[in-house]
């Protein structure tokens, strides 16, 4: 913006004040930054998702950068574990790469270089001395900017997402002078879901839970206008911290490194929440606020200013000086229906000038005198504070514009920002999304009528796959009831075989073979379209889930799930694995010619969706049983696409329900585990992490393959029968096939049976992985952790509990503590206390700084086990397959 004579249209969303060539050195500012952090490699081809979650040497040390090619992967690597010093990244510094180490203060003296002003050489160390040195940290926006430009959809997503963890003010507007286009991040907020409670107190439907890109909520922008003494973002942060604990939601120019000038991130609009807690002493509104903060000055920003009048309730205007350019800035909103607020600094700036241009504006923006705010001196911090929320407060209880993330990208489109969900690959999976989400009207009927191999026929098969198991360890099977159970068998894979895959599920077999970007897409379009569809009916109240109910002498009923599951992707995908195992069956029975196969190409379809690391079924949620054949299929056509780098270490985890065990796997790799009361986990899903290849020979693996169980029952046994033996088998089944086993408890007496029976029959095979007992604090973060007395009670489960497991078990000596076992002694870390998850009350708390660095060294002892060899024999995929049968 230069000059007083300028116009500002917006018909067809340009600012005719704007050149169409932005000048040359905000170019080349953004190359130079890149170029600094060592990413100017990935402005083509974007750094991805699996780039960054790859384990490498970094992985196993908590480094510090030394130059700033270092600082994106150690933002990356900290964002990733949910560290809240993330944003406070410095240097250590080291000898430059090509200088030569001072030995002595007399030799440096007599090195001293002298040169000829008139030589080149002059004019370069000159010039070179403006670029950023080394020993200049980088400010974090300019980081975070970079960052976010080199990125790829899903790594975008991705950090965004765990910034929202960390309770960090988010990216909105991402500027990007160099293409001359400002991208509105619309996608890249598409996962952040958030629960409040709307009302206090607590109560019955008080408690709410949205995504934020869909829930509307008052806007209020703040910005600033030419200099202002007083800093937006840290009165930003007051206003959005209870009581006297301070919460650096935005980053500002007081805290670490934020003195640093910004050279790329002006013109980056940021944005946050309040959420309301249902506690009278934390709520400082009683809904959901959107705050926003423009970094830069609006007149070189006009269009984002813009923008924020659009979709804001009101606007505060930070400034010490009102010019005659300023007023005709403002003076161009005259037609908007914005609240304005101007907030002042009475030691500076021209006072009698202010004010003549706030009278002239007053009539033209439609405020008063109440308007106008003069923060006198920082003594008075509190009582402006509290002024501020009570303009807030005022605007909330007016009718007043509320908007969602979504409208406000309709707004920027309208203005020509470019939106990142509008690419063609990202909208034509939406539309496939849609053409599937849209005939479920009730979850149960639809699995019913669309997911019909998944009924009875996959119930009843599974029973009778597991007793035509049981024969053979029989000392003597009769040959009449196997052929019985074979005869069954195959009659319940041919009523399979009988149908066709319905229009949905081939739609979305459609969808996953789409070529790489638009299947990512897609995939993340059906989580989040199918979460939204109507949930089935809970059978029982959500706290009682868990809660076994007997049947005819306390057999429990396989033949019902105990309560009905939400829809996810995981059901189209073990609909496919049906009609891959029914067809299979047929053709090893040979009642069906190998060349007549229809779906022998789905395994290939399902490893795919490993690589690109989408977590896949592994044990059945619905009847907790395994579809060997499909499972076998899969890690094979896994073993083709991996080649040479097959080697495997498999890591499990297992615990009671409700524990954090997802939460831990995931904080700790960047995993996509399900999460939360609401998804009530079942059964066992898998994902691969990729170890780079430099790091591969010294870890002794090229992939670490992850498994994620459901809750087991803790306590002491149970009479329910069936049920209590199906999950001894599925511990048995995932400690078997480990390498690692992180066993999750709440209690130090907390072990479930299921867990226990494992151990024992276990012990008879020989395979005995490495154990990690990890407790989790998850409600006080200022309880300490077990005293070696409570760690030994911890491996010692009661007396009456080891002799029923032992009884069980058929074992006559009865059943040692677990303390007793070579393999787990509590004096060498083989038990951990992790703090709890929240620093505050949710949902305006971050994750702990304590819970971080735990979860930091538990992987890294992980990481040194395996490296070390203590977690047995690492495995080949095709030895993962024959364990697969055997277990």
């Amino acid at each position: 913006m230069e000059g007083d004579d300028c116009e500002f249209r917006y018909g067809d969303g340009t600012n005719e004040t704007q050149d169409n060539d932005f000048p040359t050195v905000e170019r080349s500012r953004l190359q130079e930054m890149l170029s600094l952090l060592g990413l100017e490699m990935y402005q083509v081809q974007k750094l991805s998702l699996q780039d960054s979650l790859q384990i490498s040497f970094d992985s196993m040390k908590n480094w510090a950068p030394q130059v700033p090619k270092d600082l994106p992967w150690n933002f990356l690597r900290k964002l990733q574990a949910l560290n809240a010093d993330a944003r406070n990244t410095t240097m250590v510094l080291d000898v430059l790469p090509d200088a030569r180490p001072v030995e002595k203060e007399s030799q440096m003296e007599e090195e001293i270089i002298y040169w000829d002003p008139a030589d080149d050489l002059a004019a370069d160390i000159y010039s070179f001395s403006e670029l950023p040195t080394p020993d200049t940290p980088v400010n974090p926006l300019d980081l975070l900017c970079a960052l976010l430009i080199s990125s790829d959809s899903f790594l975008q997503q991705e950090i965004v997402l765990k910034m929202a963890l960390c309770q960090f003010a988010l990216p909105l507007v991402l500027p990007d002078s160099e293409n001359h286009y400002h991208t509105f991040l619309l996608w890249a907020m598409r996962g952040i879901v958030r629960t409040w409670w709307s009302q206090p107190p607590r109560g019955v439907g008080s408690f709410r839970e949205d995504s934020v890109v869909l829930s509307r909520a008052p806007a209020f922008a703040f910005v600033r206008m030419d200099v202002s003494s007083n800093s937006k973002s840290q009165l930003l942060n007051a206003v959005l911290s209870p009581g006297h604990r301070q919460w650096d939601c935005f980053w500002h120019r007081d805290l670490n490194l934020g003195t640093n000038a910004r050279e790329i991130s002006d013109g980056l609009v940021e944005i946050s929440w309040f959420f309301p807690s249902g506690r009278e002493d934390l709520d400082i509104f009683p809904e959901p606020v959107t705050f926003l903060n423009l970094r830069g000055d609006i007149g070189s920003h006009w269009l984002q200013f813009k923008l924020l009048t659009e979709i804001s309730s009101a606007v505060f205007i930070l400034t010490d000086n009102i010019s005659k350019k300023e007023y005709k800035l403002l003076y161009s909103m005259k037609e908007s229906t914005t609240k304005y607020y101007f907030i002042l600094s009475p030691y500076r700036g021209k006072r009698n000038t202010n004010l003549r241009f706030l009278n002239k504006l007053i009539p033209v923006l439609k405020i008063d005198h109440s308007h106008v705010l003069v923060k006198v001196s920082s003594t008075d911090s509190d009582s402006f504070v509290k002024r501020i929320r009570a303009i807030v407060g005022n605007v909330l209880r007016a009718p007043c514009r509320r908007v969602s993330v979504e409208d406000m990208a309709h707004a920027a489109r309208k203005l020509g920002l470019k939106v990142d969900e509008d690419c063609e690959e990202c909208q034509k999976a939406k539309d496939r999304m849609e053409r599937i989400t849209r005939k479920i009207k009730d979850s149960d009927a639809y699995r019913r009528d669309e997911l019909r191999l998944q009924g009875d026929p996959w119930r009843k098969a599974a029973q009778v796959e597991k007793e035509f198991c049981q024969l053979q360890w029989a000392v003597d099977p009769p040959e009449k009831h196997r052929a019985e159970l074979r005869r069954r068998l195959l009659e319940l894979r041919m009523q399979q075989n009988s149908h066709d895959p319905s229009s949905g599920v081939q739609e979305f077999i459609l969808g996953i073979s789409s070529p790489s970007s638009e299947k990512q897409y897609f995939l993340r379009w059906m989580e989040w379209g199918l979460a939204r569809v109507a949930q089935p009916r809970l059978r029982q109240p959500p706290e009682t889930l868990l809660t076994l109910r007997p049947k005819h002498g306390g057999a429990t009923d396989l033949g019902e799930p105990l309560w009905s599951e939400p829809l996810g992707v995981e059901h189209f995908l073990r609909e496919m694995g049906q009609f891959y195992e029914a067809e299979s069956c047929l053709v090893e029975a040979g009642r069906l010619p190998a060349g007549q196969r229809r779906f022998a190409h789905f395994p290939g379809l399902a490893s795919e969706l490993l690589l690109t690391g989408l977590p896949l079924e592994l044990i059945d949620g619905s009847t907790l049983s395994m579809p060997v054949r499909w499972v076998t299929g899969l890690l094979k056509e896994l073993h083709v696409r991996l080649e040479r780098r097959s080697r495997l270490v498999v890591l499990s985890t297992l615990g009671v329900p409700g524990t954090g065990k997802s939460t831990l796997l995931n904080t700790m790799f960047g995993l996509r585990f399900a999460t939360g009361k609401s998804c009530s986990p079942r059964g066992a899903f898998m994902q691969l992490i990729t170890v780079a290849e430099g790091f591969s020979q010294d870890l002794g693996c090229d992939h670490i393959l992850v498994i994620d169980s459901g809750g087991l029952i803790g306590g002491a046994l149970t009479s329910a029968g069936d049920r209590f033996e199906l999950e001894a088998s599925l511990a048995t089944l995932l400690m078997g096939l480990s390498n690692v086993t992180v066993i999750s408890l709440a209690e130090t007496k907390d072990i479930p049976a299921a867990i226990l029976h494992a151990f024992l029959r276990l012990e008879k095979t020989g395979h005995m992985p490495n154990y990690q007992f990890v407790y989790q604090n998850l409600h006080d973060v200022s309880v300490p952790g077990p005293r070696p007395r409570d760690k030994r009670q911890l491996l010692d489960p009661p007396g009456d509990l080891s002799r029923a497991a032992a009884q069980m078990e058929k074992q006559s000596d009865g059943f040692r503590a677990l303390a007793g076992l070579a393999f787990c002694d509590p004096e060498k870390q083989h038990i951990w206390h992790i703090p709890g998850l929240w620093h505050g009350a949710p949902p305006m708390a971050a994750v702990s700084l304590a819970y971080s660095e735990a979860i930091f060294e538990l992987k890294r002892c992980l990481l040194e086990n395996i490296r070390n060899g203590l977690s047995n024999q690492n495995k080949n995929i095709q030895q993962l397959i024959e364990l697969v049968r055997r277990l």
